[in-house]
């Protein structure tokens, strides 16, 4: 497939076996795995070796047929096939931006769908992922928000977005084929739709089968979850994920943060800037990441750079600079290039690296805040046309 054709859309019919009501095994932590093969009827002298084996198959091979798996006898494979499924979320549509950007609108257990986005770039590939189905914050500048939470993804569903964008850059490897230096998907960043830290357990459990050395194999260092400030949750992070972490900043007032990441009021800045303080893992060569949405008029001034320099003062960081993207009825608007530019500067004469984010996918509404299942697009449209004609 060509990354640098135009914007295309089409379903896409990889076949998938339905779930049938038996056990997933795709999402399974090495020990689930263990007591479900045992209870399917697998010796329990050999369950370690199994699930090993499986293991390899899933997440190192990329194999969704049970009789592919070769180095298990044929009768271990039939109570696979009879036990047990491999399920992923299914591709529903495909987009493909001009810059390169791939969005995946995925379709989940019950019908419902959350986007996934991979963003090419010449020292490496990002895989946006999502932990939710809508999301709770309301974020008055982010897309997502305007859509409400419908529930928590499954540790299969986190982990089988990173394996279906695998299969769509065709990145699983091939027996007996030489190894290629460099992968199209080398990092992992959750910030699709949803605050992945109310959804912990599923995101750590989905994280470290991403992590497994013998499967995956995606360096810790190579995943960023980011949070609008979960602080229970953020020391947590670090000691049972061990990932890179990523905050939804966006302002320098408890005034102005309360209205743009509502999560403020229930922790404020000075709290959560204390549990940053506090993380673990924050170190030089582990900065904090900071999202700085760019609003016109609300956070771009000269004094709210100067206050976010003074508020991160003593933290390892990096500030990421988010020009806005728009979306239909966006109650903002970008700042505009020179105010941008302006705000960057101040961070980086003060010692703090504060690269500006190249909005990516924005043609097909793939860009940094503009995630929305096509779904609740479409049920708000009915809804405003009923309204609008007066109808039920």
């Amino acid at each position: 497939m060509d990354a640098t054709a135009p914007i295309t859309q089409d379903v896409m019919t990889l076949p998938r076996k339905a779930e049938e009501g038996l056990p997933n095994l795709i999402g399974m932590n090495r020990d689930t795995m263990r007591e479900a093969i045992i209870a399917a009827g697998a010796p329990e002298k050999q369950a370690k070796m199994r699930v090993n084996q499986i293991w390899s198959w899933l997440y190192h091979w990329g194999v969704r047929d049970f009789g592919e798996m070769t180095n298990l006898s044929k009768d271990f494979r039939a109570m696979l096939e009879e036990k047990f499924v491999i399920a992923l979320p299914k591709v529903v549509t495909r987009q493909v931006s001009d810059d390169g950007t791939r969005k995946y609108l995925v379709r989940i257990a019950g019908g419902h769908e959350v986007e996934v986005v991979y963003i090419p770039e010449k020292d490496r590939g990002t895989l946006c992922i999502s932990s939710q189905v809508g999301c709770t914050l309301t974020c008055s500048f982010c897309h997502t928000g305007t859509q409400k939470l419908v529930r928590n993804l499954t540790a299969a569903e986190i982990i089988g977005q990173v394996m279906l964008a695998r299969d769509d850059l065709e990145e699983w490897p091939v027996p007996g084929a030489p190894v290629e230096q460099g992968r199209l998907l080398s990092n992992v960043v959750l910030m699709g739709m949803g605050e992945p830290l109310y959804n912990f357990e599923n995101v750590r459990d989905a994280m470290k089968i991403a992590m497994d050395p013998e499967g995956i194999q995606l360096s810790r260092r190579r995943i960023t979850l980011s949070t609008s400030g979960v602080v229970p949750e953020i020391a947590r992070t670090a000691e049972e994920i061990g990932c890179l972490l990523a905050i939804s900043f966006h302002a320098t007032t408890d005034e102005v943060r309360d209205k743009l990441v509502p999560i403020n009021k229930r922790w404020n800045i000075e709290v959560l800037l204390q549990a940053l303080r506090d993380y673990p893992k924050v170190s030089n060569s582990e900065r904090i990441t900071f999202e700085y949405v760019m609003l016109h008029g609300v956070n771009d001034s000269d004094e709210d750079a100067h206050r976010l320099v003074k508020l991160i003062e003593g933290i390892p960081a990096k500030i990421n600079l988010i020009p806005f993207n728009e979306w239909p009825g966006a109650p903002y608007t970008r700042s505009s290039n020179n105010r941008i530019r302006a705000f960057a500067e101040i961070i980086h004469n003060a010692g703090y690296a504060s690269p500006i984010r190249k909005p990516r996918g924005e043609d097909i509404m793939a860009a940094c805040g503009q995630l929305k299942s096509e779904t609740e697009r479409g049920r708000k449209s009915r809804a405003q046309i009923a309204a609008e004609t007066g109808g039920a």
